[in-house]
């Protein structure tokens, strides 16, 4: 929840401008709602860039004031949909239950979800945040087909490494990264699990970027405060 329209804007416009023209990187912006519609024009027709809403409702339709459901942001042009971020599940307690019902309306409105899982520092003390990040990924996303898990995106978010003062290794960040693949693996199959994007979100910046993309099975980054930076953003987009 940051930038009011003008500074959104201007920020987006100066990130298209230092992108390269021959930029293979796939780049996806993920505004706050009411930017939505505005930056899918301004990125329309652009190679390798893409629109995400930060959320969807749980619901269909109805009567959920405030709320804004997947077919409203698909039919605003929207390609992505971010779920269960680490700060959705802290500040507003939702559930691997919850997330399950969200990741069907998605899939139903044909968006793309950038699904999120993370363990906390006490897991990882507690030696438990293998299990954890199995349960959060299976309960709620192994209902899906194989073919509707194409339209999966595993972002990993180390909590514990976001904002702490604590760093996550290339290692650890691997070593966490190779688990997922072979926790998707062992549900769909190698194929599915070699196809499957899994980005880092844990204080991904330019310092750190190319180390931690060069992992094996690190595809990418759900980069956050990095991301504020024209700047910074670019060049985290050109680490790979």
């Amino acid at each position: 929840m940051n930038l009011n329209r003008s500074e959104g804007i201007e920020l987006v416009n100066e990130v298209l401008k230092m992108i390269p023209l021959e930029n293979k990187t796939h780049v996806v912006f993920a505004p706050s709602f009411v930017y939505l519609s505005q930056l899918v024009d301004t990125c329309a027709n652009i190679e390798n860039i893409f629109v995400a809403s930060q959320d969807c409702s749980v619901n269909k339709n109805g009567a959920f004031t405030g709320e804004v459901s997947s077919e409203m942001i698909a039919s605003c042009g929207v390609n992505y949909v971010l779920l269960g971020h680490s700060e959705r599940r802290t500040n507003f307690r939702e559930t691997n239950e919850l997330l399950k019902l969200k990741v069907q309306q998605a899939i139903v409105n044909h968006l793309e979800v950038i699904f999120c899982c993370g363990e906390s520092l006490q897991h990882r003390e507690d030696g438990v945040h293998f299990d954890w990040l199995k349960s959060q990924i299976s309960e709620s996303l192994f209902h899906l087909s194989p073919g509707e898990f194409a339209n999966i995106v595993i972002a990993y978010e180390p909590i514990w490494a976001i904002g702490t003062g604590v760093t996550a290794s290339s290692e650890q960040a691997q070593e966490i990264h190779a688990f997922i693949r072979d926790v998707l693996a062992d549900k769909y199959g190698t194929d599915v699990a070699e196809s499957t994007s899994i980005l880092y979100g844990g204080s991904c910046k330019p310092s750190n970027a190319k180390e931690l993309f060069s992992q094996k099975d690190i595809d990418g980054g759900l980069i956050g405060g990095a991301s504020l930076n024209a700047a910074d953003f670019v060049s985290i987009t050109q680490s790979f």
